[in-house]
């Protein structure tokens, strides 16, 4: 294999391509237990007939964790969306049939949601009274055990010449409830800037589910908070205001 074509550099991560075949490799900051996890969930993913870029192989390359998996060639949905933003509103209604498509999906071996988040709020650096809110909230949420991508964002889909969608990065994935997730893409265009973007997202979602806008909106402050954990002082500051202004019931 050959390490000599970058395609993307993320944190503590650097994806290349060798041929057909795609390397994320893993700095030596990265916990074993988090790369493997994240192989075991894409192969998990993998059986329920979703398009996804399959493992090849986990490995170590020059002293360093590597998943290998298919590399799939075309541009991402925020490219397209990028290069032609008079197709917006179309990208977005095939991004949110995606969504639903991957919600419709059970995988039941995987970490359930509810305790990933339950874990996440008590990491969190809020007053013990808002973390007991959170978790009080979060306790109160319908149980579902629906497929859950975690990071579902346009960056995550790419779609190849003729059209076929597939989609990216299941190291977030779990197991729960749909709205969370939701919840987490409409926050996901509010950090990457796009307002409006998040506004029509949610709009299309709620139509298209059948799911009342306030149900989304009641999980934002148990995903902004969960999600708060990581991420750089800025993102941390904007998820932070998310909990912050909930009125509790």
């Amino acid at each position: 294999m050959k390490l000599d074509r970058i395609i993307a550099v993320r944190n503590h991560k650097t994806v290349y391509r060798d041929g057909d075949l795609c390397m994320k490799v893993f700095d030596a900051t990265y916990s074993k237990a988090d790369i493997l996890n994240e192989a075991l969930n894409q192969a998990r993913v993998e059986e329920t007939g979703l398009r996804i870029p399959k493992i090849r192989e986990v490995t170590v390359i020059d002293g360093k964790w590597t998943i290998v998996t298919d590399y799939i060639q075309g541009k991402t949905l925020a490219q397209l969306m990028a290069e032609n933003p008079e197709k917006k509103e179309e990208y977005l209604s095939f991004f949110v049939d995606l969504q639903i498509e991957v919600l419709s999906k059970t995988c039941p071996l995987l970490t359930k949601l509810r305790d990933k988040m339950k874990r996440k709020i008590s990491e969190t650096d809020f007053d013990a009274t808002t973390r007991y809110d959170l978790h009080t909230r979060l306790d109160s949420m319908p149980r579902h055990a629906k497929l859950c991508h975690g990071d579902f964002n346009p960056s995550n889909i790419i779609l190849t010449e003729d059209g076929t969608p597939y989609i990216l990065d299941w190291s977030h994935a779990t197991q729960g409830n749909a709205s969370a997730d939701a919840a987490r893409t409409y926050l996901l265009f509010w950090l990457n800037g796009d307002i409006p973007g998040a506004e029509r997202y949610l709009d299309l979602f709620c139509e298209k589910s059948g799911t009342e806008k306030q149900y989304v909106q009641k999980w934002m402050p148990i995903v902004a908070a969960s999600q708060s954990v990581k991420g750089n002082e800025k993102e941390r500051e904007f998820l932070h205001s998310w909990v912050d202004v909930v009125d509790y019931e």
